[in-house]
């Protein structure tokens, strides 16, 4: 049977054009040896993914298919191949070795443990995409691994994956999701009660999955923890890799410094610098947390990479943190910007002696903040509608609004999709100010909710030890203690001492005081849009085709993934399906089939146990109460 989601307009899997340039670029490991081991003197290791039984495709995504030029293919014909168990005419299976730097600390050799490299695949205009399958079986750089991934990672890797490139963030991108009848065991909640899984596989797309990581496997001894990148002392290889990344990836780049290799590296470095702030300003546009930003995870061509403990916020919170391990906040959704500039300058150190340290670092201060600033503040000059003039309160009404979504408890993606609701001076309404304050009252959290959020979290006798340390032992409190921890959790308690004290009729005064008071701001700002516009109604609706075409209606939302793998995991994968629709679409406000729009919880996906309801909500409403106990490590 041919594939529900396949397509038409393609051709078969004997028809893909594989250049496996990387292996053919690189030092490549070909011992074979068996077992997990450290690699010196290679980028990739040669390695056969391992079959499951009874591979069945959970869904394909069209669009990513299409860039290599598939489409109209069985079901089970993709199956068989992105499992792995049958492998497409060209392909070169292998593994590919990088480090990192894990939560600030170097961890040495780690690369592709459960992922494996298919080839590299020319497409029908003549892009060169990599396939990768995630989930395939171990290869030497699994460590205590299985190289296995189940259901519920591969599902929520597949669905961002392609919803990340559908909100026009670059990104790589999910082929199909491939289940099996194999299993592995898997404590989820790590409390001790494991179960069997689906071993399942996620075909992966990209230009290439090299990032700064791949060059980290040259670093030497590492003054913290004492470890060494497998290649060490390799400058031999580290030149060659730099070559085979600009000459493949930044062509314009070579062409422009064909001779001097110095300025070619200079170049090559800065544009790096540039994708990244450009991209993590994308994610802080869109409440994008990734939750594991390590150096190993960040893509040395600028794209999303690696999707594990991700989420979406849903109530603006800056402190925000997706991944429940992540215990110190260190990948708190404020934080990435820095976390990334951080990164930036761990590869700068790799690179060296071909580009030197202060080469590097000035060109990380002089660029990263200033391109980050400038792609976040024009982004969010699109997502407020500011289109015809630049104005140097634009950052402060920014600053402001995020400050509003934050104490009233907002939800970040509906709050930002109304504001296109809010008229220019001058242009026709259906509805009062009122009526449009009230619309944002419903997306602010209740009483309840803020308390619960801001619930202090540490407890009180060791906060008063630590404040008391900080006073007469500074130097031991930066030892033990975190600043920034301590004063957001002193924040936390002024907080929830307010709200404590406040009824919900005084919290609404104060929900409806804090937007009007913006919405004012707002108005005057919109006014000086409109001056000098002789049709006014022209201007707004140009405006809302702006908004709503950068402010999504549709996200991956937790819940929302949670609904899919928990159907998935049951045998029914109509729900992934329509979910991937859905997020193919996130900016439409066109109506799709009810049934495509609306979605109901389920028992495994509810965390509190109370009887549910059979209403059937909105995927675009507010999330359910039940979402909000979700853990994602």
């Amino acid at each position: 049977m041919s594939s529900s989601s396949g397509g038409g307009g393609g051709a078969g899997l004997h028809t893909l054009r594989f250049d496996n340039l990387a292996l053919r670029s690189l030092p490549v490991d070909g011992s074979g040896e068996a077992g997990s081991r450290q690699v010196p003197g290679a980028c990739f290791s040669l390695v056969r993914p391992t079959p499951v039984e009874t591979p069945r495709l959970v869904a394909c995504s069209v669009a990513a298919l299409r860039l290599l030029g598939l489409g109209g293919l069985p079901d089970d014909e993709l199956a068989q191949c992105f499992s792995g168990n049958r492998l497409p005419p060209g392909a070169q299976t292998a593994a590919h070795c990088y480090c990192g730097h894990q939560f600030g600390s170097f961890a040495g050799q780690l690369g592709d443990g459960a992922a494996i490299y298919l080839g590299e695949v020319l497409g029908p205009r003549g892009q060169r995409w990599e396939l990768q399958i995630k989930g395939a079986g171990p290869t030497p750089y699994s460590r205590q691994s299985d190289g296995r991934k189940v259901l519920r990672s591969s599902i929520r890797e597949f669905l961002c994956s392609e919803a990340m490139h559908h909100l026009g963030i670059p990104t790589t991108r999910g082929g199909t999701c491939v289940t099996s009848d194999s299993k592995v065991i898997r404590d989820v909640f790590y409390d001790g009660h494991p179960k069997y899984e689906r071993c399942t596989i996620v075909l992966r797309v990209a230009p290439t999955f090299l990032r700064f990581g791949s060059f980290e496997i040259f670093k030497d001894v590492d003054e913290q923890t004492g470890r060494r990148g497998p290649s060490s002392g390799r400058n031999d290889i580290k030149i060659q890799m730099l070559d085979y990344v600009i000459g493949t990836f930044y062509p314009e780049i070579q062409q422009a410094h064909p001779k001097d290799k110095a300025q070619r590296n200079a170049a090559f470095f800065r544009e790096v610098t540039k994708r990244t702030a450009r991209l993590v300003a994308e994610w802080q546009c869109v409440g994008f947390c990734h939750g594991v930003l390590n150096t190993d995870n960040m893509s040395i061509v600028g794209l999303t990479i690696d999707y594990g403990p991700f989420g979406f916020m849903d109530r603006f919170d800056p402190d925000f943190v997706c991944n429940a391990s992540d215990n110190r906040g260190r990948y708190a959704y404020n934080r990435q910007p820095e976390i990334c500039k951080w990164n930036m300058g761990k590869l700068a150190e790799v690179l060296v002696p071909e580009l030197t340290l202060e080469v590097g670092q000035s060109i990380i201060e002089e660029e990263f903040n200033s391109e980050f600033d400038q792609h976040f503040l024009q982004k969010m000059r699109k997502k407020l509608g500011l289109l015809r003039c630049e104005k140097a309160e634009d950052e402060a009404l920014v600053s402001d609004l995020l400050y509003v979504f934050h104490s009233t408890g907002a939800d970040f993606t509906n709050s930002f999709r109304l504001l296109s609701d809010f008229p220019i001076p001058g242009s026709s309404t259906s509805f009062t100010f009122a009526e449009f304050l009230a619309k944002l009252i419903e997306q602010c959290a209740s009483l309840e909710e803020l308390k619960l959020a801001f619930t202090p979290s540490m407890d009180p006798r060791q906060l008063s030890i630590l404040l008391a340390l900080s006073q007469s032992n500074p130097q031991l409190f930066e030892l033990i203690g975190d600043k920034r921890g301590v004063a957001k959790e002193m924040d936390r308690i002024e907080r929830f001492s307010e709200l404590q004290q406040m009824t919900t009729e005084e919290l609404l005064c104060k929900l409806q005081k804090s937007w009007t008071d913006w919405l004012q701001k707002y108005r005057s700002r919109l006014e000086n849009e409109a001056e000098g516009v002789d049709d006014v109604a022209e201007l707004n609706a140009e405006r809302v085709k702006v908004m709503n075409a950068n402010n999504p209606k549709f996200i991956l939302r937790n819940y929302i993934a949670q609904n899919a793998i928990s159907a998935a995991e049951d045998g029914d994968f109509s729900e992934v399906r329509r979910v991937l629709k859905l997020l193919e679409h996130p900016y439409s406000e066109e109506a799709c089939v009810e049934e495509e729009l609306m979605q109901e919880p389920t028992v495994e996906a509810t965390a509190s146990c109370e009887p549910l309801s059979n209403k059937r909500i909105p995927y675009h409403s507010k999330p359910p109460d039940w979402s909000g106990k979700l853990l994602v490590t």
